[in-house]
């Protein structure tokens, strides 16, 4: 194996190509080089959200038909499409923002939990990658998230009084009480962009760290031959080690999605119901 191949991290990372499994002697993939458009240079993350996209648009859809012509769900696929939708709205949505008041914001949560989901589980397949272990793709999910949060604030109370809400109300002498608020509300605008931002890096992070172990776990197998340990040991270790850890990523592609669908319906719950 020559190159990037060589460095374990090398698929964790975003590329200009694409590699396939391969079994054809001397190389054992396949790379696809990736062009660019209008000269932007396509890169691995966005064709695997691409696909995303287009699982969610090709498969998604048609189920959410079939489930709104029939009173009840039939089919495995169905029926666990209908519970994941059911939990985010009965568990995460409404709890969050209140009643039924959530459900105008269901479209957005349930787009992002499966996008999300989608993206991680991309990275589990041979050749592929979660877009997600990229910051620049989890920024723009949280900003997502922060337009919908300032735009539900502002359409609720103004524009003036979206952010007047920020600082709750509080008693204290006329002295100290304007340097007193100035401070607060810096406070608070500084924690409503903080938030956010925390977004976008805890998943980030989460992501990026669960596929570097185990890029680097398996990437154990290639120092066999540069320091001169035994194959028949290193290789069945490192394997089963990745095969464990991937059941955990497996958890892990699904516990994340839904704490960034959870939080977003916080922020936005917050923003409906200020202080």
């Amino acid at each position: 194996m020559a190159g990037h191949t060589q460095n374990p991290l090398s698929h964790v990372l975003d590329s200009h190509s694409i590699e396939i499994p391969w079994l054809a002697p001397p190389r054992f993939e396949l790379t696809i080089e990736l062009g660019s458009i209008a000269g932007i240079q396509i890169t691995r993350y966005m064709v695997m959200e691409l696909a995303a996209a287009a699982f969610m648009v090709l498969v998604l859809l048609p189920m959410a038909r079939h489930l709104a012509r029939r009173p009840y769900a039939r089919g495995i696929g169905a029926n666990l499409v209908e519970a994941m939708l059911l939990f985010i709205r009965d568990q995460v949505a409404r709890p969050a923002i209140g009643g039924h008041a959530a459900d105008r914001f269901l479209p957005f949560l349930w787009t992002t939990f499966f996008f999300v989901l989608c993206c991680n589980l991309l990275g589990m397949l041979p050749g592929g990658g979660s877009p997600t272990g990229n910051l620049s793709v989890t920024a723009i999910l949280a900003l997502a998230t922060l337009i919908v949060v300032l735009s539900t604030g502002i359409r609720q109370m103004g524009v003036a009084g979206f952010w007047v809400a920020l600082v709750p109300h509080f008693e204290v002498p006329r002295l100290i009480e304007k340097p007193l608020w100035t401070l607060i509300f810096l406070i608070e605008v500084s924690g409503l962009f903080i938030r956010h931002s925390v977004l976008a890096i805890r998943l980030f992070a989460n992501m990026f760290a669960g596929h570097a172990v185990l890029s680097v776990i398996l990437g154990f197998i290639l120092m066999v031959k540069f320091l001169s340990l035994p194959f028949f040991v290193i290789a069945p270790a490192s394997v089963a080690g990745v095969v464990m850890l991937s059941l955990l990523e497996l958890l892990v592609a699904f516990l994340q999605a839904y704490i960034f669908t959870f939080l977003s319906a916080l922020f936005i719950g917050s923003a409906l119901h200020p202080h």
